[in-house]
């Protein structure tokens, strides 16, 4: 222990330590500068959406199995870990040698310069704060190193010894900790400063909330009675904004302006088109309820949700450019250069895939796609939901790969018949007697006709089913079950509206979904 007190007050751990307070320096003057640029042009959101793209597969299902919908502040987590031990070994190497530091500096500027500029909608000049965040953190590096260099020279002692030792340079510890603990609130306070000042300068947020919808020309089907499942603690029928699952690529919310949204349809068409959002506003528009369902989502997860969406068919749009024959694709492009390949014919059918401009009665929430997103019923959200969505390219799968297709997952995404128990939860325990089991199940395009629950290795017995909506939407359960004393296994499993009963095949979400029946244990005392 007294070793590593010895440690922490020597050089070496200053030199970390300075190393941590300059990169400090280096994010916080690039956020407060930032505030003045395009938001993806700080250090941490362009390193971050960088790490996302060359993400592997398997990590991101990591990621997602493990965090769920808090992927993204994990990320964050390790970001920053990563960044602190970086920072450490910089400072030291500076420390011994300055030249070597400063090349190390140099070296990670240019890696988030090279991170900056190379994001979608991101202008050259968007890496000036980036470049001034690391010319102010070599500054201070330098400042914090200096006064550990004549420490070395002329170590600490006694006061009365230095008194007799008027060529002693001014430096201490003290000196040196306080230096650093000064700076470091400086930049807690740019960082701070540089998100308020980014939030003050933007007010998309307060035009989402004065933007007022139009009335559709064809409104939802009224939502039967009986839709939802009596079973206490299944999820509502309706998902609300606030909790509907969130899953993209994007560590910083888009924020557009819908005077300068627009959405260019070009490729194998006989026309260009070009949509304003006013003319989305003036369109004949269409309301619907549609289950949305992530490709990560594991078997009996939560990332499905189900909202009632208004916006314009994107067969609409098709009409009026004229793919030409031979195309057999859609390739869907966000503003934050995300991608999304979808079958042609599935955007021309009447399944009403739309151009979503409205959630819930409200417009889209900026995480959901503000002000415009894809919703396609029957595909999973990585081949046809694309949020913040700015380009429509009509082409071939042959001739072009969305982003999730270049890392390995399938080009076609249909969504697989899947049943979930959601009350009891997972290692529940339970009173014995009869016990209320529930959950959802979906197909969307091909609806549910039968959902079986089984206990332990009993037969499977026929639950009851909630009134369906519409074959686009998820349908509830519940089953009634006489519950004995001691541990169970309740299985579920669905039948889609072709017949066919949901596989018990186990497959990881990679490369099209994940399948399998969802199995709970419960123990009833």
């Amino acid at each position: 222990m007294k070793k590593l007190q010895n440690w922490l007050k020597g050089p070496t751990a200053m030199a970390a330590l300075a190393g941590v307070v300059a990169a400090a320096v280096v994010l916080s003057v690039a956020e407060l500068i930032g505030a003045f640029f395009t938001a993806r042009a700080t250090p941490v959101i362009a390193l971050g959406s960088t790490f996302i793209d060359f993400t592997p597969p398997w990590m991101k299902d990591f990621a997602i199995a493990t965090f769920g919908t808090n992927d993204k502040a994990a990320l964050f987590v390790g970001m920053g870990l990563t960044i602190f031990l970086l920072a450490c070994v910089l400072g030291v190497a500076a420390y011994r040698k300055w030249a070597l530091g400063v090349a190390g500096v140099l070296f990670m500027g240019a890696v988030i310069v090279a991170s900056v500029v190379t994001r979608a909608s991101v202008k050259p000049l968007d890496a000036v704060p980036t470049v001034l965040g690391t010319v102010a953190g070599l500054v201070v590096l330098r400042l914090l190193i200096a006064p550990l260099w004549r420490l070395k020279a002329w170590p600490e002692a006694p006061a009365d010894t230095g008194a007799k030792e008027p060529g002693r340079p001014a430096t201490s510890r003290r000196r040196f900790f306080a230096a650093a603990g000064v700076t470091a609130i400086a930049a807690g306070i740019a960082a701070t400063g540089g998100r308020l000042l980014s939030a003050a300068r933007s007010n998309i947020a307060q035009a989402r909330e004065a933007l007022q919808l139009p009335t559709p020309v064809k409104p939802a089907a009224a939502v039967p009675a009986g839709v939802q499942s009596p079973a206490p603690g299944v999820t509502p029928w309706i998902t609300p904004n606030g909790d509907f699952y969130r899953i993209d690529t994007a560590l910083s919310v888009p924020e557009i302006n819908v005077d300068d949204w627009e959405l260019r349809v070009h490729g194998l068409v006989e026309e260009e088109v070009r949509l304003t959002f006013q003319d989305l506003l003036d369109a004949d528009l269409i309301e619907s309820h549609v289950t949305l369902t992530c490709v990560s989502n594991p078997v009996g997860g939560n990332l499905a949700g189900n909202a009632r969406w208004l916006g314009l068919p994107i067969r609409e749009v098709l009409k009026r450019a004229r793919p030409k024959d031979g195309a057999d694709m859609v390739l869907s492009t966000s503003i934050d250069g995300f991608s999304a390949s979808t079958p042609l014919e599935v955007l021309q059918d009447d399944r009403d895939a739309m151009l979503a401009i409205g959630m819930n009665g409200e417009p889209l929430p900026l995480e959901h796609g503000y002000p415009v997103r894809m919703v396609v019923p029957g595909l999973y959200g990585f081949v046809s939901a694309t949020k913040w969505v700015v380009d429509l390219e009509v082409t071939r799968f042959a001739d072009s790969k969305a982003y999730w297709t270049q890392r390995g997952w399938s080009e076609r995404g249909p969504i697989k018949t899947m049943a979930r128990v959601e009350v009891p939860k997972s290692f529940a325990k339970v009173p014995a007697g009869r016990v209320a089991i529930g959950g959802t199940a979906w197909a969307q395009t091909r609806g549910i006709t039968k959902v079986e629950v089984q206990i332990d290795n009993n037969p499977w017995a026929e639950a009851v089913l909630s009134t369906e909506a519409s074959l686009i939407t998820w349908r509830q359960w519940s089953f009634a079950w006489e519950a004995t004393p001691g541990p169970h296994y309740i299985k579920v499993r669905a039948t889609d509206g072709t017949g066919e009963v949901q596989t018990d095949q186990r497959a990881d979400p990679v490369p099209d979904g994940a399948s399998g029946w969802q199995s709970v244990m419960v123990t009833v005392e």
